[in-house]
């Protein structure tokens, strides 16, 4: 249909109730475009309408090499969804009604750079998907200003956003060559023995916990000479920075100098980010996994025997389950999940982790003996851990010295200045030698794997239908479940959460109760690969990319999980 039959269809509903608009379902040419009005709100305080708007290429008229490439693609449609964002919030109409009438958005992207689905291009046509809140007077429908919204003001934001005339190329260009490097150099790492890469010039500290732009009047980041690399990159060219090698690298300092500052952009070094992020060249390789301990998570048949021996009572620790973990017993689960999915690269956080999980001096040793504890720590355990799982580990200490004379990389950060004090410390540690004694000698190996049974994951309620939704980043609802997400400390956007709880009900569908958790988690990836986001339910814009560490990571803290395990030697 045309405008024409757009206008006279809203002409129609005029004045009645709210509900009549959904008469509008179906799709309109707007000009040379195609809007899909995909579905309508019950009333003004629901959840926006969902809608798509489609220009053919020959009109949008982006040229091919700005989506060549997967990865040029991505940073496309990231920038795409940033201007409609922030063309919809500029041209925000208000007085059109009650609640969200007159409203035009989508997610709002924050720093990173993920894979959107709010924003479709190829060479035939580009598609946004975005939601609009159709106006109306205490629930009665108010034509003329539908009628504006959608033939004045819609238009007006997809001429601002949707069309290649509408920007600079040198913007277009920026966004993607800064993507598109950031790919380039996180590939390199691994030819160069490193694990992580952090551009000189980079800025590091955030505004704030809830501003995540960089600090205004920041030291910019300097390696130091002994740990520079360079690198070659496609579009900036070469680059100077610090190399952080495999094997253990310790971060040291006194407090509020950095340490955990530069652990942070680390961690999020795992995404591309924006330009004037600051952090464009902070990458760190894709299957980095933050930990850190959880008091309080639910547990279940998780083997933590390499970290903790069999507790009072008997009771193992090959296939230890809990309702309510303790600061160690979480943190050495949430280890061995994340070893189980593979990662090759643990960053931990001396002030996020369990004291007693990470160390026991003498006193203490001598004071409770081998015999009548548990836990082995981590300093006895990170050695064998890295030589037989192949995993590198970046740990902020401030206050114990004790793993000194296991690092392979000391970095110290003074008043957010890094220095290499890799010798420095040897000779601390040879002067002032440790006397304690090791707590655990044998090899670091679990043989087992966990195979998730379909019938602990129920995402209906009551038997109705599938209910599965996100509030915050780090709250998800699953079923009759709300999932604490907090300690799964690399997500960074609701839209991601959002995709979780959908990826969490394929993988539900995929469940044969053979499946391992690994197994299951590619399983989903590869399918999403395959057929795009919108391989996990109704086609809307809200979905964002994801990795498989925090699929699990979500999985693994539903109450009503049951898993069993499986010889991985058999």
């Amino acid at each position: 249909m045309a405008e024409r039959d757009l206008v006279s269809e809203i002409r129609k509903v005029d004045g009645k109730g709210y509900r009549s608009y959904r008469d509008l379902k179906g799709s309109y040419v707007l000009e040379d475009w195609t809007l899909f009005i995909d579905h309508v709100q019950g009333d003004t305080f629901a959840a926006p309408s969902r809608m798509r708007l489609r220009i053919p290429q020959k009109e949008a008229r982006f040229p091919e090499w700005t989506y060549s490439s997967r990865i040029r693609e991505i940073a496309l449609r990231d920038l795409i969804a940033r201007r409609f964002w922030e063309a919809g919030r500029m041209r925000a109409r208000g007085g059109m009604g009650t609640g969200g009438s007159g409203k035009i958005s989508i997610p709002r992207p924050g720093q990173e750079i993920l894979e959107r689905s709010s924003v479709v291009i190829n060479n035939k046509f580009i598609e946004v998907r975005f939601t609009a809140g159709l106006p109306a007077q205490a629930r009665r429908i108010e034509g003329d200003s539908a009628i504006e919204l959608l033939t004045e003001h819609l238009p007006t934001i997809v001429r601002e956003s949707m069309l290649f005339d509408s920007y600079k190329e040198k913007r277009i260009q920026q966004h993607i060559w800064c993507a598109e490097d950031a790919h380039a150099l996180r590939s390199k790492l691994e030819p160069m023995g490193l694990v992580a890469f952090i551009a000189d010039g980079s800025i590091l500290p955030r505004k704030s916990g809830v501003d995540q732009w960089p600090l205004s009047n920041a030291v910019p980041f300097r390696s130091p000479l002994s740990l520079r690399v360079k690198v070659d990159l496609p579009n900036v060219g070469r680059v100077t920075g610090m190399g952080i090698p495999k094997g253990l690298t310790l971060i040291v300092g006194g407090g509020y100098h950095g340490k955990s500052t530069l652990l942070e952009a680390i961690k999020h070094g795992v995404y591309d980010h924006m330009p004037g992020d600051g952090r464009e060249l902070v990458v760190t390789v894709e299957d980095a996994v933050k930990v850190r301990s959880e008091d309080g998570r639910r547990v279940e048949k998780v083997d933590i025997s390499p970290f903790i021996g069999n507790l009072p009572g008997g009771l193992s620790t090959n296939d230890f389950s809990t309702d309510n973990a303790s600061g160690s017993t979480s943190q050495a689960a949430n280890i061995m999940e994340a070893l189980e999915v593979g990662t090759s690269l643990l960053l931990i956080d001396e002030d996020s982790s369990a004291s007693n999980f990470m160390t026991r001096d003498r006193r203490m040793q001598m004071l409770v003996s081998k015999d009548n504890e548990p836990i082995k720590p981590f300093v006895d355990r990170i050695g064998p851990m890295m030589e037989s799982q192949g995993c590198s580990c970046v740990l902020v200490v401030g206050g114990s010295g004790e793993f000194l004379d296991i690092a392979d990389t000391v970095i110290m950060l003074s008043s957010y200045v890094a220095s290499e004090v890799t010798k420095v410390a040897k000779d601390v540690a040879a002067t002032f030698p440790s006397d304690r004694e090791s707590e655990a000698e044998e090899p670091f190996s679990s043989s087992y794997s966990r195979v998730p049974l379909s019938k602990s994951l129920d995402p209906s309620r009551g038997g109705k239908d599938v209910k599965v939704s996100a509030r915050e980043v780090d709250i998800l609802t699953f079923g009759k479940e709300d999932l604490d997400l907090s300690s799964l400390e690399q997500l960074v956007d609701l839209s991601q959460t959002r995709t979780l709880a959908d990826a969490m009900v394929l993988a539900w569908q995929m469940m044969d109760d053979e499946t391992s958790m690994a197994e299951l988690s590619a399983k989903v990836t590869d399918r999403i690969k395959e057929k795009s986001l919108d391989c996990l339910g109704d086609v809307n814009g809200e979905r964002a990319g994801f990795r498989s560490h925090e699929l699990i990571g979500a999985i693994n803290r539903l109450r009503s999980l049951v898993v069993y395990q499986k010889d991985r030697s058999t």
